[in-house]
């Protein structure tokens, strides 16, 4: 259950780190609210980081504590942390692209791995619901 609960705080500090960095952004943008157009813009990268991680964010944290704390299989230990490890990827992979229009290797990987590592573990869980 610790690799799962430690999971879930690391989803948090990308939560919340990403939010702070979207007001910090704002702040020094003097921007209250929404965000220019321009995929290259980096408030606009910023809010979508954050945007994005947080839609699986719930989701994520409900299946890494539900799936570990049954007798869950040591692989899903490990996919647990792989999914927390391609979020942040994800993230990076957000910011440190020159345009959100275009594709980055670690936003893939980071999407990939959110996916399929989030389906097996909705797999994991439904197969221990039934069995």
């Amino acid at each position: 259950m610790s690799v799962a609960l430690v999971c879930i705080a690391l989803l948090g500090v990308l939560i919340f780190g990403l939010g702070f960095m979207v007001s910090q952004r704002r702040a020094a943008t003097k921007r209250v609210i929404g965000y220019d157009p321009d995929p290259t813009d980096a408030l606009h990268k910023w809010v979508r980081a954050h945007g994005n991680a947080a839609e699986y964010a719930p989701m994520l944290a409900l299946l890494f504590y539900l799936v570990a704390r049954g007798d869950s299989p040591t692989w899903a230990l490990w996919v647990i942390a792989i999914i927390t490890l391609c979020r942040y990827l994800h993230a990076l992979g957000m910011l440190l692209g020159k345009d959100l229009s275009q594709p980055h290797p670690l936003r893939f990987v980071g999407a990939l791995g959110t996916y399929v590592g989030g389906l097996a573990l909705s797999l994991q869980l439904a197969l221990g619901a039934i069995g």
